[in-house]
C-alpha cells in the first residue's frame, strides 16, 4: 500500500512544504494562521474520493486528468458493490494514476474519517448524497485537506450553516475548495454575466429560471434491506437525502441567477405539490415547485421545476432589463432590435472546474467556492420552504431555522427521519400546514 500515515507521525505532506516553509509557519503560527500544505510545482497531488456515485465518479475522473502529477489512493462510500464499480472504471480509464489497494477501500457510515484521516491525501472529492456534505466538509476542513464537493452543498438550513462555518474555517487555513456549481467556469456563462454586470441590458427587472424534465431513476426496494439502507440507495425521493429536487437541480439556476444579481434573495413565496408522481417509490418529495424570489432592490426571479414525463422540458435562465433581454448561457438581445450579441464557446465545464481548483493547489492561490454553494443551496432551501409551507417566508427567518432533517443516528439499523405507514408510503408536506421554520 501506499505511504499513509497517522495524523500524529511525520508524512509526505510535512515533506512537501519543505525546509524553506518552517520560517513561514512559525510566522503563520504566530499571526494565527494555519498553514496549509499544499503540492508545489510538479509534485503529486494525493487524491482521495468519498462517494463513488456517478457524479463522484466523474469528478475523479476530471481531477485525475487535469495537468501535472495526480494520483488517487484511497476511495470510501457506504456501498462496497458502488465502490467496487466506480474503481474498477477508474483504474480502467487512468491505469498507473490508480493505485487504490484492499486496505484503501472504506466502507459504511465513518468511511469518510477514516479516509480524510489519512496524511497521505492532499484533497478530498465529496459527492455523496448532499445531506451529509456538511458533516462531510467541516471534518475535511478540520483534517486541513483541500476539497472538491458537489451541490448543493447541504438540505437544511442547519446544514448551511455548518458548511459557511467551515468555509469561513478553510479561507483562514489557506485551503482551496471546489464546488460543482461549473457554470462559473464555462466561457459562454462568464461572459454573459459580464456583460450583463456591466450593464449590456440596464437594470435587471426579472430573471426565470427553469429545471423541467421526466425525472431520474427510480430503485426498487430489495429484499432484506433495512429502511435506512433503502433510502441510502433511494436516495433522489427523500429530503434528508437530496433536499428534494427543487434542490438536488435548480441550484444551479439559482447559483446563475444569484450570480448575475451578485446577492441573494430576501423573500420569497411559491406553491406545488405531487401531481403525477404519487406512487410509494417516490418517496415524499414534490413532482413540480414554482417559486416567486425577490432581491433587495425588488428584482424578481421566477423558478419552475418538475419532473414529470410527458411535458414541457426546459434547462435555462433568462432575464429581462430595461434595454433588452438575455439568455443567460450566451446570448443578449436589445429591446431597440439589431444583431444578436452571442458568447463564444469554451472547453468542458466539468473538466475546467477541475483544472482551476488544482492549479490553486498547486499555486497557492485563493480559491474558495463554498460561500457562493451554500447561498445557492440556501436559495434552494429556500424555496423549497415556501412550496413545502404555502408561506411567504424571509432569508433571514429561513436560513435561521432550527429544523434538521438529519437522523439522529447513523448505522444500518437506525430509523431514517421519515417512515413509511403500513401501505408503504411515506408522509407528503401539506401546503398551509407543514412547519419548516
Amino acid at each position: 500500500m501506499s505511504d499513509k500515515k497517522t495524523n500524529s507521525g511525520s508524512s509526505r505532506r510535512d515533506f512537501i512544504r519543505g525546509s524553506a516553509a518552517v520560517s513561514t509557519a512559525a510566522l503563520a503560527a504566530q499571526l494565527g494562521i494555519s498553514s496549509a500544505a499544499h503540492a508545489q510545482g510538479s509534485e503529486e497531488v494525493r487524491i482521495g474520493l468519498i462517494g463513488c456515485g456517478g457524479r463522484g465518479s466523474g469528478a475523479a475522473n476530471q481531477a485525475l486528468s487535469t495537468s501535472g502529477k495526480t494520483r488517487l489512493v484511497a476511495v470510501a462510500d457506504a456501498f462496497e458493490d458502488r465502490l467496487n464499480g466506480s474503481l474498477g472504471n477508474l483504474a480502467k480509464e487512468h491505469k498507473e494514476k490508480v493505485t487504490v489497494q484492499a486496505d484503501d477501500k472504506y466502507i459504511g457510515f465513518d468511511a469518510y474519517q477514516k479516509l480524510i484521516d489519512r496524511s497521505d491525501v492532499d484533497m478530498v472529492i465529496l459527492a455523496t448524497p448532499p445531506g451529509f456534505r456538511p458533516i462531510h466538509f467541516e471534518y475535511a476542513v478540520k483534517k486541513n485537506k483541500h476539497v472538491f464537493m458537489e451541490k448543493p452543498v447541504a438540505t437544511d438550513a442547519p446544514g448551511v450553516r455548518t458548511v459557511l462555518a467551515a468555509a469561513e474555517e478553510a479561507k483562514k487555513k489557506g485551503l482551496k475548495v471546489g464546488v460543482g456549481l461549473q457554470r462559473h467556469h464555462q466561457a459562454n456563462y462568464i461572459d454573459t454575466v459580464k456583460a450583463l454586470q456591466d450593464g449590456a441590458i440596464g437594470r435587471i427587472i426579472l430573471l426565470r429560471a427553469y429545471w423541467n424534465n421526466a425525472g431520474v431513476w427510480v430503485r426498487p426496494r430489495q429484499p432484506n434491506q433495512t429502511e435506512m439502507e433503502y433510502q441510502m440507495r433511494h436516495w433522489s425521493y427523500f429530503r434528508w437525502l437530496c433536499g428534494d429536487h427543487s434542490a438536488e437541480q435548480p441550484t444551479h439556476n439559482l447559483d446563475v441567477a444569484n450570480w448575475v444579481m451578485d446577492a441573494h434573495p430576501v423573500i420569497a413565496q411559491g406553491q406545488g405539490g405531487r401531481e403525477v408522481r404519487k406512487g410509494k417509490e417516490f418517496g415524499e418529495i414534490f413532482d413540480h415547485h414554482m417559486v416567486e424570489f425577490t432581491y433587495a432592490d425588488g428584482t424578481k426571479l421566477l423558478s419552475q421545476c418538475r419532473h414529470i414525463r410527458g411535458c414541457w422540458s426546459q434547462v435555462s435562465e433568462y432575464c429581462e432589463g430595461e434595454k433588452g433581454k438575455a439568455n443567460i448561457s450566451g446570448s443578449i438581445q436589445q429591446w431597440a432590435g439589431g444583431d444578436v450579441w452571442r458568447a463564444k464557446g469554451g472547453k468542458n465545464p466539468y473538466q475546467v472546474e477541475h483544472d482551476n481548483l488544482f492549479d490553486a493547489i498547486r499555486n497557492n492561490k485563493p480559491f474558495n467556492e463554498a460561500f457562493y454553494g451554500a447561498t445557492s443551496t440556501m436559495t434552494s432551501i429556500l424555496g423549497r420552504m415556501c412550496t413545502y409551507s404555502g408561506k411567504e417566508i424571509k432569508w433571514d427567518d429561513a436560513i435561521n431555522s432550527q429544523i434538521s432533517l438529519m437522523p439522529k443516528k447513523f448505522a444500518w439499523d437506525a430509523e431514517p427521519p421519515v417512515l413509511p405507514d403500513k401501505d408503504g408510503f411515506y408522509p407528503v408536506p401539506v401546503p398551509g400546514a407543514t412547519k419548516v421554520v
